[in-house]
C-alpha cells in the first residue's frame, strides 16, 4: 500500500506542476513531454502496486517482497521510503519563487560560468553568458554554432524575445565582433553594480537551459541614458546598439548596448527563458 500511495504521489506531483504553472521553475519547458511520459508510468506501476496490494495470494505478496533487491528488513524498507517521499514533500510544501537581483548581489557573477561549475557537470550555475559547450563535444558545438549563426548573421536588428533569448546572447558573446553595430532590442531586469566609484548597469533574464541544476542570469552590460534613474529588479525594454566595452572588475571587454530608446514595461508572468534545441 506504502508503494501505491508514493507512486501516485509522484504522479500527483508531476500533475500539480502542470496544472499550476510551478513546472516551468524547474525544467526546460521544451522538455514537458517527458513529465508526460513520467505521469503515465507513475500511473501504471500505481495501478500495477495497487492490484497486488488488494490480491489476495499471500505467497504472491511474499515473493514480491522476497525480490525486493536487499530491502528486507523493516528498517531499509522505512529508509528506502523515506528517500522516495522527500521530493514529494519538497515539491508539495515548499514554496517556488521568481529569482532577482538578491541572488546575484548574494553570489555575484563571474565570467562566463562561476567557478564552482568548471569541470563539474553536476554544478553549472551559469552567468552573463549561456554556455552549451560542455553539453557538445568541441566540433559538435561549432558546428552548432556556425549553424546558428547563419540565422542572424545577415540581420542588422536583434529582435530578441523570450524564445530566442539565450541563443543571441550565447552567440553574442561567441563571437562580440561580428555582431558590434548591429541594433538591438531586449526586455530584461535591471542589475546595477559600482567598482571603484565606476557604476554599471546589466539587463538580465534568469533562464534555464536544460534544468534548474544549470541555471543562470544571463544579458548584456548597459549604457543607459545619464538623466535615467533606474533601480534592481526593474523591468525595462531597451533599444541601442551593440559595442564592446570594457568591465573593469573582469579587466576585460564585454559585449554592452549603447540605449538609445528605453521604456518601463511590466514583469512578464513567467520570468525565465529557457534554450531551445
Amino acid at each position: 500500500m506504502i508503494r501505491f500511495l508514493i507512486l501516485s504521489g509522484y504522479f500527483e506531483l508531476m500533475m500539480y506542476l502542470q496544472v499550476s504553472g510551478r513546472l516551468d521553475q524547474y525544467i526546460n519547458v521544451h522538455y514537458r513531454y517527458l513529465v508526460f511520459l513520467t505521469m503515465g508510468l507513475s500511473l501504471i506501476l500505481a495501478l500495477v502496486q495497487l492490484k497486488i496490494w488488494a490480491g489476495s495470494d499471500k505467497s504472491a505478496k511474499q515473493s514480491h517482497h522476497d525480490h525486493d533487491h536487499g530491502l528486507n528488513t523493516p528498517y531499509q524498507r522505512g529508509i528506502a521510503y523515506l528517500l522516495l517521499v522527500i521530493p514529494l514533500v519538497v515539491g508539495l510544501l515548499f514554496p517556488t519563487i521568481n529569482l532577482d537581483t538578491t541572488i546575484v548581489e548574494a553570489k555575484g557573477f563571474s565570467f562566463p560560468v562561476s567557478k564552482e561549475s568548471v569541470g563539474d557537470p553536476e554544478m553549472n550555475t551559469q552567468y552573463l553568458k549561456p554556455d552549451t559547450s560542455i553539453y557538445y563535444n568541441k566540433s559538435d558545438y561549432n558546428d552548432q554554432m556556425t549553424k546558428l549563426m547563419r540565422k542572424y548573421e545577415t540581420d542588422q536588428k536583434l529582435e530578441v524575445t523570450d524564445e530566442n533569448y539565450l541563443e543571441v546572447m550565447e552567440l553574442i558573446y561567441n563571437y562580440p565582433n561580428s555582431f558590434v553595430g548591429k541594433n538591438i532590442s531586449f526586455n530584461g531586469f535591471i542589475y546595477e553594480t559600482q567598482k571603484n566609484q565606476q557604476k554599471y548597469d546589466f539587463m538580465f533574464r534568469f533562464g534555464i537551459i536544460h534544468c534548474v541544476a544549470d541555471s543562470g542570469v544571463f544579458g548584456l552590460m548597459t549604457k543607459l541614458p545619464a538623466n535615467l534613474a533606474v533601480k534592481n529588479n526593474e523591468w525595462l525594454h531597451v533599444e541601442g546598439t551593440i559595442t564592446l566595452d570594457f568591465f573593469e572588475p573582469f579587466q576585460r571587454q564585454l559585449p554592452a548596448v549603447n540605449v538609445t530608446k528605453v521604456q518601463t514595461v511590466t514583469a512578464p508572468k513567467n520570468q525565465y527563458v529557457y534554450r531551445a534545441f
